[in-house]
C-alpha cells in the first residue's frame, strides 16, 4: 500500500513484537546492528513487498491500519463495517507502477494467515470461503464476496452461486497459490494428446498442476501441452471454415476478425473444456475467454490468447491466467478445500459487472 495517503487510523508494528515475527520480518528500521532484540523495541517492523505483476520488490513498514468493507446479504451492498486492526505493509510509491492508474496497493488472496480473505473471516468470524467475479472491461468494476458461499446475485436476479461446479482444492507444499488437477483437455469435445502423466498429481500434491493467477495476463501451458492444445484447436477451426492468418505477439494462433462470428459468448470459436477429476466437471471456456482480439496498424484478427510457457519458467504445468478468468465466477472455499467455477457468466445473459451495487439501508 502506498502509505503517502494521509491516515489518521493507522499505527507502525513494533519490530520485536511477536506479530512481526510471525509476518518473517528479517530486519528492523532502525537498528540493523541492534545488539539485543530490546534495541529495537521502538523500531517499526520491515516487511519486503512485492509487485506480482511487474515482480519488483521493496522494503516497506508493516502498519495495523483500519479497514472498512461494505456488507452484502448477495444482492445489494448494504452498511459499511469496519475492523482496525487490519495487517498491511507500507511500499514506495514507485513499487506501484506498473498497475493501473488510481491503484493505492495490492491484495493478497493466497493461503496466508495475513491475506485479506483470512483476516476478514477471522475478524468477522465468518466462514473461510471467498468469491471474485472480474469484469471484462475496464470501465465497469467487477465485484468480490469474503466469507460467504451464497447466494450471489447478478442482475437481471441470477444467482450465480447455483451455477457453480466444484473440483478439490490441492494443497503444494511450501506454495500459498491455489492449485487443481486438470485431468484433460477437450477442444469440441476432442481430447488434445497427451501423455497422460504430464497432468498427473501425487497424494502430496506433487506433480503436474494447474495453478489460478489473476496476475498472470493469459493461460500459460508446458510447451508439451501448449503444442497438442494449438494442433487440436486449429484442426477443429477448421470445421469453422476459419483460416490461420499471421500471428500478432504475443500470440501464434490468429483469425482475421472478419471471418469469426459474433455470439453472447464472444467470437464463434471452438470450445476449450477444462476437464476435472471426472468427464462431467469441466470448465468451458468460450470465445470470449478463449480469444484475444487485436487492432492494429490496419490488422484486425482475433488470436488464441493462450501462451506456450516453455518448460523452464513453468510454476505449474498449466496457469490459469486474469483473461480466462474474466466474467467467470470463481469460489475459494476454504472450509471444504474445494474450488467452485461458473464457466462464462455470458451464458446467464449477466457479467460480473452486473452487481447491483445500490445500497441497501435494510442491511446491518
Amino acid at each position: 500500500m502506498d502509505c503517502s495517503i494521509p491516515s489518521s487510523t493507522h499505527r507502525s508494528l513494533s519490530c520485536n513484537s511477536p506479530l512481526c515475527s510471525a509476518l518473517g520480518s528479517r530486519a528492523c528500521a532502525k537498528c540493523f546492528n541492534a545488539h539485543s532484540p530490546d534495541d529495537c523495541s521502538s523500531n517499526p517492523c520491515i516487511l519486503t513487498p512485492s509487485n506480482s505483476v511487474t515482480h519488483k520488490s521493496s522494503t516497506g513498514t508493516a502498519i495495523v491500519e483500519a479497514l472498512a468493507l461494505a456488507v452484502t446479504d448477495g444482492r445489494n451492498p448494504g452498511q459499511v463495517k469496519g475492523f482496525s486492526e487490519f495487517l498491511l505493509s507500507c511500499s514506495k510509491k514507485c513499487l506501484l507502477k506498473g498497475l493501473m492508474k488510481g491503484v493505492a496497493g495490492l491484495a493478497g488472496l493466497g493461503r496466508s494467515n495475513f491475506s485479506l480473505s483470512t483476516q476478514i473471516s477471522t475478524s468477522f468470524v465468518s466462514t473461510r470461503t471467498f468469491a471474485l467475479c472480474v469484469s471484462g472491461s475496464p470501465s465497469a468494476p467487477g465485484v468480490a464476496f469474503f466469507g460467504s458461499a451464497g447466494p450471489y446475485y447478478f442482475l437481471p436476479q441470477i444467482d450465480l452461486s447455483k451455477t457453480l461446479n466444484y473440483t478439490p482444492l490441492i494443497l503444494n507444499p511450501g506454495q500459498p497459490d491455489y492449485f487443481i488437477n486438470l485431468t484433460s483437455i477437450k477442444v469440441n469435445g476432442v481430447s488434445i494428446q497427451l501423455n497422460q502423466t504430464i497432468l498427473a498429481v501425487d497424494q502430496h500434491g506433487f506433480g503436474g498442476t494447474t495453478k489460478l493467477s489473476t496476475v498472470t495476463p493469459y493461460t500459460t501451458l508446458h510447451s508439451n501441452i501448449y503444442k497438442a492444445f494449438t494442433e487440436t484447436f486449429v484442426n477443429e477451426s477448421t470445421k469453422l471454415n476459419l483460416t490461420l492468418t499471421n500471428a500478432m505477439e504475443p500470440f501464434n494462433v490468429c483469425y482475421n476478425a472478419d471471418e469469426v462470428l459474433d455470439t453472447t459468448v464472444g467470437p464463434m470459436v471452438p470450445t476449450v473444456d477444462l476437464v476435472m477429476n471426472s468427464d462431467d466437471v469441466f470448465w468451458r471456456i468460450f470465445g470470449s475467454n478463449s480469444m484475444v482480439r487485436i487492432a492494429r496498424d490496419g490488422v484486425d484478427v482475433w488470436c488464441l490468447g493462450f501462451l506456450d510457457g516453455e518448460i523452464k519458467n513453468m510454476t505449474a504445468m498449466i496457469i490459469i491466467g486474469g483473461h480466462q478468468m474474466e466474467n467467470n465466477l470463481l469460489q475459494f472455499d476454504l472450509e471444504q478445500q474445494r474450488l467452485g467455477f461458473s464457466s462464462s457468466v455470458l451464458a446467464y445473459k449477466t457479467s460480473c459487472s452486473n452487481f447491483n451495487f445500490t445500497t441497501s439501508s435494510n442491511l446491518s
